[in-house]
């Protein structure tokens, strides 16, 4: 169950940090390029969790 709750949140903080990263202002850009990233860490963490069987 790990794993898909981990791919659900970096899917939605992905897609979050994308349309920050559209905004005129330099602070909601960078909040997205870092929501974003955080994503993609979450994307791993439930592959990774997947992998090894929600052990960790």
């Amino acid at each position: 169950m790990g794993e898909l709750t981990e791919k659900i949140k970096g899917n939605t903080n992905e897609a979050i940090g994308n349309v920050k990263q559209e905004s005129g202002n330099p602070e909601t850009r960078a909040e997205g390029r870092a929501q974003e990233r955080k994503g993609e860490a979450q994307q791993v963490k439930g592959e990774v969790e997947g992998a090894l069987g929600n052990d960790i």
